[in-house]
């Protein structure tokens, strides 16, 4: 009960955040800088020591292996499987929105934004709060 509260105040606290100081413009250019540090590690270390992933895949991908199969390699090229596709759908993603950059660049569509996802982060901590389980 106190992880619903805990989780529910901070979705109120995030959409309380986004909607009283939304970002007013989004640069590009500073993605990436010194002051953010390497965000392709940062990146590779959240995705590395998330254990969603890998408790996806120890209860996802055994039910796939066939019986006279060794499962350790088979798992292995189904994980690999799974990482090439997604490296697909993010290409596809990011080809698809860019037409869309400069638009979504502009201050007024970044605020725009903040304050929906806000609202969403809202309406998110509110159901948990209200959750009867």
């Amino acid at each position: 009960m106190a992880l619903k509260w805990a989780g529910a105040a901070y979705l109120a606290w995030l959409g309380v955040r986004l909607l009283l100081n939304p970002r007013s413009a989004f640069d590009l250019a500073k993605a990436g800088t010194a002051r953010d540090g390497n965000w392709w590690l940062r990146g590779f270390l959240t995705n590395l020591l998330n254990p969603k992933v890998g408790v996806f895949y120890v209860s996802f991908l055994p039910q796939f292996v066939p019986a006279h199969v060794a499962a350790g390699p088979f798992i292995f090229l189904l994980a690999a499987i799974h990482a090439v596709l997604g490296v697909i759908w993010f290409a596809a993603l990011i080809a698809a929105t860019s037409p869309l950059k400069r638009w979504l660049q502009r201050a007024a569509v970044v605020r725009w934004l903040d304050r929906l996802t806000g609202v969403v982060f809202l309406g998110f901590g509110l159901r948990l709060a209200l959750d009867r389980r």
